[in-house]
């Protein structure tokens, strides 16, 4: 998947213009809470349980400070509350936009 023709913040929520034309809106909360990274998600161990993670918090006062741009493949976030780990795929935040 090829990355966002256009990046910007409108308020609170991420607006993506993707090369195809479409768009996607994200609100800062939900993209916060869908972070790939262990420290939100947990990990999975060799026996597929999972350690660790931040199910069920509180996110609805978070924005989006920054962003940049991971290899061609991801975009990571910077968070106000200090999240700044978590890689998003082009596809993770297209299915993201489209919840």
């Amino acid at each position: 998947m090829t990355p966002p023709k256009n990046i910007q913040l409108i308020g609170n929520e991420l607006a993506l213009i993707w090369a195809d034309g479409s768009e996607s809106y994200i609100k800062a909360p939900i993209l916060r809470a869908a972070s790939p990274s262990a420290e939100t998600a947990g990990e999975r161990d060799i026996l597929g349980v999972l350690h660790g993670g931040e199910h069920g918090k509180n996110y609805s006062n978070v924005e989006i400070l920054s962003w940049q741009f991971v290899g061609n493949y991801a975009i990571r976030f910077k968070f106000s509350d200090g999240h700044a780990t978590g890689l998003y795929s082009y596809e993770l935040l297209k299915q993201l936009g489209e919840g």
